[in-house]
């Protein structure tokens, strides 16, 4: 992909979380530095890659869930670049009236989202670091969209993992919280220590993108201290609200990511 076709100011030689996750999504919006890293993350491990397409159908059935439960309003914090069954799609499709910010620091998802947001008035894609809770709290798309007397819907899909033991993940998760009202609901999905393979795996994406945190599954359920955690709990992403029987035997993709929703009280 040539780099002229990059949006002003993304910077072609450097990896993006995002793109390399559109890469294991099957998508375009990449550029070889990328897909050398996606490569790399599945050399000797293929089924890596589809770890994504696992995950992307657990968000739509977070999105599902908060929807019928009654949330109007969703925050999606990191969302990565615009896929099938976006949270917008899957929330309108249960409510129509249903309103989404997206919130990714990487400009080439505002620049693709704007695109597929053109005619929807509902949703909104912002550039800010999920990091910094005041300013995306602040800003006027989150202003426009999210009424915080109403529940609100937020998520950390995928994106925790991202974020280093000293950027105090919990905490950004509590200033968000904090923000929203009793009835709001918190959903994360989150890379699992489950063994020396994953062990391996957390090497292999803090070599290559400097992040990408497993955590075990008591260190994932933490993240809803002070929150009301629904069944079943913190589980892997097929046993999270299948829409069938998952699996008796979870393979490596099913196993990387652990899932979870929480309800403010």
């Amino acid at each position: 992909m040539p780099a002229e076709w990059a949006p002003q100011g993304i910077d072609t030689s450097r990896p993006s979380v995002a793109r390399v996750y559109d890469v294991a999504l099957g998508g375009k919006d990449n550029f070889a530095v990328d897909r050398a890293v996606a490569q790399r993350l599945q050399d000797g491990l293929p089924e890596i890659m589809s770890m994504a397409r696992v995950n992307r159908a657990t968000l739509g059935r977070a999105v599902r869930l908060m929807a019928e439960r009654g949330v109007r309003q969703f925050l999606d914090l990191g969302a990565g670049l615009p896929s099938a069954d976006n949270t917008h799609q899957v929330a309108q499709r249960v409510a129509a009236a249903s309103r989404v910010v997206y919130v990714d620091k990487d400009p080439i998802v505002l620049a693709h989202g704007r695109a597929l947001l053109a005619d929807d008035d509902r949703t909104a894609v912002i550039t800010a670091d999920l990091r910094d809770p005041e300013t995306v709290l602040g800003h006027p798309e989150v202003a426009r969209l999210i009424d915080f007397s109403q529940p609100v819907g937020v998520l950390f899909v995928a994106i925790l993992h991202h974020l280093h033991d000293d950027e105090d993940p919990k905490g950004i998760v509590d200033a968000y919280m904090s923000a929203v009202p009793s009835g709001s609901h918190l959903f994360v999905s989150h890379f699992c220590d489950f063994g020396p393979l994953s062990q391996e795996l957390q090497r292999r994406f803090l070599e290559l993108l400097g992040t990408g945190r497993f955590r075990t599954s008591k260190e994932i359920t933490a993240f809803f201290d002070g929150y009301e955690l629904l069944p079943p709990g913190v589980v892997p992403n097929p046993q999270w609200h299948p829409d069938e029987p998952p699996p008796a035997d979870l393979s490596l993709a099913q196993r990387m990511h652990y899932a979870g929703m929480a309800r403010k009280p």
